[in-house]
């Protein structure tokens, strides 16, 4: 499994009598960008849960930098770390309360050094002393990706790590994922709607309806495939379920 740093076998999650994930099978490339889309409903944070650890699955097997993440995964969980905005910090700590919190729970050297670099770099500053449940949507982002980079993770799982930002955060933040990556050669798996954060970051995609995976391919043979000019007329595509492409192309992919 060289060059391999996630690594998802048939794995299926089950709800009463609903299923989530229906035998996803997929690989993510050391140091790369892989984004996971679709639309509501479609698996992706039941997908990113599983690999975390939060949800056990009804079936399957995941492998994340040579562990089992279902035996050992406390092996492999010091060197992952993930944003959401459905996952809120501690809302009466402070900010900086908060990233001491997590930089002691994954045992962060020097950690006072950490956060204040964190700080410059995400602009924090100003937010530092208030309490986390006061902050706007857009600051829980920022203060939510300094989290996750505390403890300078070789890999990354990221829902929406850029929602509720305004244009020009939201540029900032992603140019500091890209450099991180560069860094660190981070593996990242990303969920978004944000088609054109998908082209600009990511190396290969994943599209995913009602729980199946439906196509796979970099940004660039997605959207000539399905003859497209963007990767969000290609999302459109997909998630309403038309095939655009002609049998040739579709061969061709296999």
């Amino acid at each position: 499994m060289t060059g391999v740093a996630i690594a998802v076998r048939d794995l299926r999650k089950r709800f009463a009598s609903v299923e989530a994930v229906c035998g996803v099978t997929f690989d993510v490339r050391e140091g790369t960008t892989t984004a996971l889309l679709g639309g509501n409903g479609a698996g992706k944070t039941t997908t990113l849960s599983m690999l975390l650890g939060v949800l056990l699955p009804t079936s399957g097997a995941i492998t994340v930098l040579g562990c089992d993440m279902l035996r050992d995964r406390h092996r492999v969980l010091p060197r992952m770390n993930f944003t959401s905005p459905y996952v809120d910090l501690p809302k009466r700590l402070t900010v900086r309360e908060n990233l001491r919190v997590f930089a002691d729970l994954y045992g962060v050297e020097r950690a006072s050094m950490r956060i204040g670099a964190l700080t410059a770099e995400l602009d924090l500053a100003d937010l530092l002393q208030r309490p986390y449940g006061e902050l706007s949507a857009g600051q829980r982002t920022r203060v939510s990706l300094a989290k996750a980079l505390l403890n300078r993770p070789e890999v990354l799982l990221l829902d929406e790590p850029t929602a509720s930002l305004d244009p020009d955060i939201g540029d900032r933040m992603r140019s500091h994922l890209e450099n991180y990556q560069r860094m660190s050669g981070c593996t990242m798996l990303l969920a978004s709607h944000n088609m054109s954060e998908v082209e600009r970051m990511c190396d290969d995609v994943i599209m995913l309806r009602a729980g199946v995976i439906v196509d796979h391919g970099s940004p660039a043979r997605l959207i000539a495939r399905y003859g497209r000019d963007t990767m969000e007329e290609v999302f459109l595509d997909i998630a309403r379920g038309v095939d655009e492409r002609s049998d040739t192309a579709a061969a061709a992919t296999r």
